[in-house]
């Protein structure tokens, strides 16, 4: 490790240590004083290995449970200021995804099991709001636009980083309920039906050939569905951000494809595809990580022209390739559970360059910056661009990733 990942691994600790609120992990003092449910467990990657930031996921968790709706949602955000759920941006469905994840994170690191007991019933609630969101019983989740982190993207319907994350929560339920004592196996079997589907509607490509068994039409020769909607779809390196009614995304959605690669929803080839790709279009280029390759521009059919909110989705800024740290924790995270360990260590050097980026003043850990400048956009001392660089450290520090590991994670 050289002196300047040493140095920002003091200073997201810093950060950590004025994120943490008496409800839990705050997503950034300045832009956003309250209890997000994804920046809370993503956050909390990195928190509960820190010593001093061990119980903040689970303050985190306890608030979001306490506000969990009737019909069993998760909210989006909890305000600080008045412990109540407030309704910006109210309408997400991976907060659910990541509030199921985040006990497993939690109980993976603490081994507290009378906390996951309980929280159960309020585990199962929402896991049973999001099996409503399967509005057509296919196994994978409906989605509508911009529902998500990517809170100003038209991604639609079958999305990929949801469905990965709905593949992350029955898996997670599995393994909680075993801890538990309780019969896990109706969580196993969804996940693997979540993952089998996965890999037949969103990858395009012989790499997935054995998902379709010997009944393949062509006997083993690679087909899609989609080829009868547009006959130039013949493979690409990375799952399709999302399938929707005729019509599809064609472009890397990076967040949802680490994320596939880290869970385990890609098998050993298409692992290897998503990342040389990834290298191949220097995605960590000025830094990690662009979050979608290639950008979308105004004529574009996945172009909305609400994109132009606030100067934000414009092309290579926000969710539109800008450049995200906190997803170059989960690049750096990716790489290492792939073996590819010198890669690892050379983004992490990058990581810490781009947290110690400011507006203001140095070592910001700032939430976005422009794709192509690396200037950063967003708002400043973000708690989950300091927890995954916390986590992304320890993951190369290790050679290993925590948590995820295959020996308790992957389908036994």
């Amino acid at each position: 490790m050289s002196g300047l990942t040493e140095l920002a691994l003091e200073k997201a600790e810093n950060v950590l240590s004025r994120e943490c609120s008496p409800l839990g992990l705050m997503a950034s003092p300045e832009g956003y004083p309250h209890v997000w449910a994804r920046d809370s467990v993503i956050t909390g990657l990195g928190a509960s290995l820190t010593a001093g930031h061990e119980g903040c996921l689970r303050t985190s968790l306890h608030t979001l449970a306490g506000q969990q709706s009737e019909l069993g949602a998760i909210p989006n955000n909890v305000s600080v200021a008045t412990g109540r759920l407030d309704h910006t941006n109210a309408g997400s469905v991976d907060s659910n995804l990541w509030y199921i994840v985040g006990h497993y994170i939690n109980h993976q690191m603490t081994g507290d099991a009378d906390f996951l007991r309980a929280h159960w019933p309020s585990l199962e609630r929402a896991l049973l709001w999001l099996r409503y969101q399967d509005s057509n019983g296919c196994g994978l989740l409906e989605v509508h636009e911009a529902a998500d982190w990517a809170d100003l993207l038209a991604n639609r319907f079958n999305i990929l980083y949801d469905n990965v994350l709905w593949y992350a929560a029955l898996r997670a339920m599995a393994v909680m309920a075993d801890t538990l004592e309780k019969d896990g196996s109706r969580y196993a079997e969804m996940a693997a039906d979540v993952r089998h589907k996965l890999r037949i509607v969103l990858w395009v490509g012989p790499e997935n050939a054995e998902e379709w068994g010997p009944t393949c039409p062509g006997h083993g020769e690679w087909r899609h569905t989609l080829s009868q909607v547009d006959p130039v779809l013949v493979k690409r390196p990375f799952f399709l951000p999302y399938v929707a009614f005729r019509d599809y995304g064609d472009y890397c959605d990076v967040f949802g494809n680490l994320l596939a690669v880290l869970f385990g929803v890609a098998n050993r080839a298409q692992e290897k595809r998503i990342l040389d790709y990834l290298h191949q279009v220097g995605i960590a280029e000025p830094y990690p990580v662009r979050v979608l390759h290639p950008v979308i521009h105004p004529g574009n059919k996945d172009w909305r022209e609400y994109y132009r909110n606030n100067n934000l989705n414009l092309p290579d800024q926000y969710h539109n390739g800008g450049i995200w740290p906190f997803v170059g924790g989960f690049y750096v995270a990716a790489l290492v559970k792939a073996g590819r360990l010198e890669e690892a260590r050379r983004q992490l050097e990058k990581l810490a360059e781009v947290n110690r980026l400011g507006i203001e003043e140095e070592w910001e850990f700032n939430e976005w910056c422009h794709g192509r400048t690396g200037r950063p956009m967003g708002y400043p001392h973000q708690a989950w661009s300091a927890g995954m660089y916390l986590f992304a450290h320890r993951c190369v520090a290790e050679g290993r990733v925590p948590v995820f590991e295959e020996n308790s994670w992957e389908e036994r």
